[in-house]
């Protein structure tokens, strides 16, 4: 078995499959098969006797956790083995895992607003919960948007600072406001009973590090943990995989003793039974916390770590890989490797200069076609990517007038879908009737008397009383100001959900059957699939008709997860090695806790897990959505300054080439086929604006790419300089911001437009200076211009001319 798990893989790949002890780093390229590495290491040490419930594989989406289980059991399927061998096997997603470790740990773990109840809050109810709070603080939203307050919270939380801490740091009053907002917005969730994305990780991490006997627990439960795309990992979740892997076991490996091990070869063991896989190169969330150092000083945190790299892309054709090594090396804050395919061939890569965005569009529907029609590329095999999801809307325009099938990835579609959240209010007030946020949802869908003006007392009553707002509706009698029929329609409310959870007895008897059982009852007793074939009937509109199916999917996705459901396997229910050594059966939970794993699985769905590659169409996303992805053809465009790079990214190094690594990404998943597009104009804000091609399109190197420019009437207007941006080829434009960041090492920007000079611009005309930041490429300048306002250009490419 061993041997023939070792066939087919190159000698990196067999090095860091056999590498079984102490801390590795496997640094591997785009490409290079690590998801393979990772699932062959799984099921080689399960090959030496390490039973299955010992290992944990953690990774970022389900798409990704689902595949590699899938790929582990195939493997061993092979093998013709028990499969009682993968009992307990664990390869799940952080939030998954920490939202299952909470829930097991919670009344032992003792932490300040965590109940074994919790529900978890998406953004949608983050939104909801942050805009209370502001309510109460009588703080107004549009100087405090919720959106906004919500992403530094979530910043602080992912650096492991809770709002008292936060509140310590806070030392201007914009931090000391935000730190009071934090406060009542943590105090919100905790009357809810509830918890957001980022407090999964953040009290896990704090669970784990302050309780030694929980720490201990899960230490001696999973004895090998595999990290993969490690560059993603923010500092909570760096802390959580340490805490986990603890410090090593000294020189005593966890493979002595165990049938097909040779202890001689074994050697003392250095550190924990780490192993982390990813590439530098591709860390492009820092944006969301994600810590680029986690892995650059993995070898400082963990001494003595073995470091394997896989180069070997098994992906794309040779141009493409050059060109993205070419760009990537112009990064400094990388671990060089190389990169690099055995296959010969492969097309250059076309990049084109467009009129506007709408010609963009249109070359590209256009190439999709002739790979359609003339290669035999399946639609489904072809991809657009774009830096920011507002550049969709034109392609797809292009793409539909052109009869092209597509179909856009902007995350959790069918769970964002009105009567999927509506179905899902009701069940997470079935398992955490304190839910106020989700209670309100549904309180009166569908209509059932219970008036804004009722609600409103009844919530006032619960907020001084300091009760949710379902226990105050149960005393809804006893409060005055209510009309009768509001009163009773309380009652026949309460009465429904009692009748769903015993009276909230539900770990008894009195509520039988399954998970897709119970999701049927409440979608039918809710009354939500009459309110929503009554709304079909009478539009007689296809979307509605689809509500009914979409409402019957979700049933069908409960009883999937009750048939794939592997006790052993979830933290909350492991019933501990000896139960699982001896082969007892470890027995499902009571449905209430089927209910919460069921809810925690739909509420930790990501981006990624809802592209799908089976569909007949082309995919429309973004560049952070395509990561991990692969297409036969893909299409980059806007490829301009501001856009790619991001105009965020001129003021940091770091965030430019943050933006360096996203074009890399998104290189690297075109198999056979790229394309690259810039615009010379495109509408901003309703007016069309000048561009500046993107300097990446200068370093990926001329040698694998095919230039052209097709922007037709570039000298159509007439400009008021003569600039070498202003006219020419697309290679003489790129020579022209080379001859102007070369320039860039002159006198400084200040001194060449000080505040208050008068400038001339060849599009904008005259206008004052008020302002000029940074230095060299990252300088930027703020000009009022007469009739157009301010206006705020990279000077690298403004083409100002002083007039004083």
């Amino acid at each position: 078995m061993q041997t023939e798990l070792l066939e087919g893989l190159t000698d990196p790949q067999r090095e860091a499959v056999q590498c079984t002890e102490g801390p590795l780093l496997v640094l591997a390229a785009a490409g290079s098969g690590k998801t393979r590495v990772i699932t062959r290491r799984i099921a080689y040490l399960m090959s030496l006797g390490v039973p299955a419930w010992q290992i944990l594989a953690l990774t970022f989406t389900n798409k990704a956790a689902g595949e590699m289980r899938e790929r582990v059991l195939a493997i061993l399927e092979a093998d013709e083995g028990d499969p009682r061998r993968t009992r307990g096997l664990t390869v799940t997603t952080f939030h998954s895992l920490c939202a299952r470790l909470l829930r097991r740990y919670a009344d032992r773990a003792g932490l300040p607003g965590l109940k074994p109840d919790y529900t978890i809050y998406d953004t949608a109810d983050q939104t909801a919960a942050m805009k209370r709070a502001l309510e109460r603080l009588d703080l107004s939203t549009s100087n405090w948007p919720p959106r906004s307050v919500l992403g530094a919270i979530s910043n602080a939380k992912n650096e492991l600072l809770d709002s008292d801490a936060f509140a310590a740091r806070a030392g201007d009053f914009y931090s000391k406001q935000l730190a009071k907002i934090y406060g009542a917005y943590q105090e919100t969730l905790r009357r809810a009973g509830a918890i957001d994305f980022d407090d999964l990780l953040l009290l896990t991490a704090r669970m784990l590090a302050s309780d030694a006997g929980i720490r201990s627990e899960c230490q001696d439960r999973w004895r090998y943990i595999l990290i993969d795309e490690y560059q993603d990992t923010n500092q909570a979740q760096f802390q959580i995989a340490s805490l986990l892997a603890g410090e090593g076991r000294a020189a005593d490996s966890d493979l002595a003793g165990l049938p097909d091990v040779d202890e001689d070869d074994l050697g003392a063991v250095g550190g924990p039974n780490i192993c982390v896989v990813g590439d530098p190169d591709q860390a492009i969330y820092g944006w969301r916390g994600a810590d680029i150092t986690n892995i650059l000083e993995f070898e400082g945190h963990y001494p003595g770590a073995r470091v394997i790299t896989l180069g070997e892309n098994f992906r794309s054709t040779r141009p493409i890989l050059a060109i993205a090594d070419t760009l990537i090396k112009h990064n400094t804050r990388r671990k060089d490797k190389p990169l690099f395919t055995s296959r010969e061939g492969g097309e250059p890569i076309e990049a084109i200069l467009c009129r506007d965005e709408r010609h963009e569009a249109e070359l590209i529907a256009d190439w999709f076609r002739a790979q359609h029609d003339e290669h035999s590329v399946a639609w489904r095999e072809m991809a657009v990517f774009y830096r920011t999801n507002a550049l969709s809307r034109v392609m797809e325009d292009s793409l539909r007038q052109g009869g092209i099938p597509y179909t856009i990835a902007r995350g959790t579609a069918f769970y964002q879908r009105e009567e999927i959240k509506n179905a899902v209010a009701y069940l997470r007030v079935v398992a955490n009737t304190a839910d106020d946020v989700s209670l309100e949802r549904i309180v009166n869908t569908p209509t059932r008397g219970i008036g804004k003006t009722s609600l409103d007392r009844v919530r006032m009553a619960s907020q001084q009383a300091g009760v949710p707002l379902f226990g105050m509706m149960r005393r809804a009698d006893e409060l005055d100001g209510l009309t009768a029929r509001s009163t009773g329609a309380m009652g026949k409310f309460v009465e429904i959900l009692d009748g769903w959870t015993g009276a909230g007895s539900f770990m008894g008897s009195e509520v039988a059957g399954s998970l897709h059982e119970l999701v049927e009852r409440v979608i039918d007793e809710s009354g939500l699939r009459a309110h929503y074939a009554k709304q079909a009937r009478t539009s007689g509109a296809e979307s509605d008709a689809e509500r009914l199916d979409n409402l019957d999917e979700l049933i069908s996705s409960a009883r999937q997860f009750g048939d794939e459901y592997d006790p052993a396997a979830d933290p909350v229910t492991f019933p501990g090695a000896d139960v699982l050594e001896s082969g007892a059966e470890t027995q499902v939970p009571p449905l209430l806790a089927l209910l919460r794993a069921y809810l925690e699985s739909i509420a930790l769905v990501a981006d990624a897990d809802m592209v799908d590659p089976a569909q007949g169409a082309v995919t429309l996303m973004t560049l952070h959505a395509a990561k991990g992805l692969e297409f036969a053809a893909v299409a980059m465009i806007g490829l301009e300054e501001g856009l790619l790079p991001h105009s965020r990214a001129f003021d940091s190094d770091a965030a430019l080439e943050e933006e360096r690594r996203l074009a890399f990404v998104g290189i690297t998943r075109a198999m056979q086929r790229l394309h690259i597009t810039a615009a010379r104009y495109r509408t901003i804000r309703g007016i069309s604006e000048r561009t500046i091609p993107s300097r990446f399109l200068e370093e990926i190197g001329s040698e694998h790419v095919t230039r052209s420019d097709q922007s037709d009437a570039w000298d159509a207007e007439p400009t008021h300089d003569a600039s070498p941006m202003a006219s020419g080829s697309m290679e003489a434009k790129l020579s022209a911001i080379r001859a102007v960041r070369r320039a860039s090492s002159g006198p400084p920007a200040s001194a060449l437009f000080p505040p208050g000079s008068r400038v001339s611009h060849p599009q904008f005309g005259e206008g004052r200076v008020i302002e000029v930041n940074g230095a060299g490429s990252n300088a930027r300048i703020q000009v009022n211009f007469k009739g157009l306002g301010k206006k705020t250009l990279v000077l690298e490419y403004a083409r100002l001319k002083a007039l004083e």
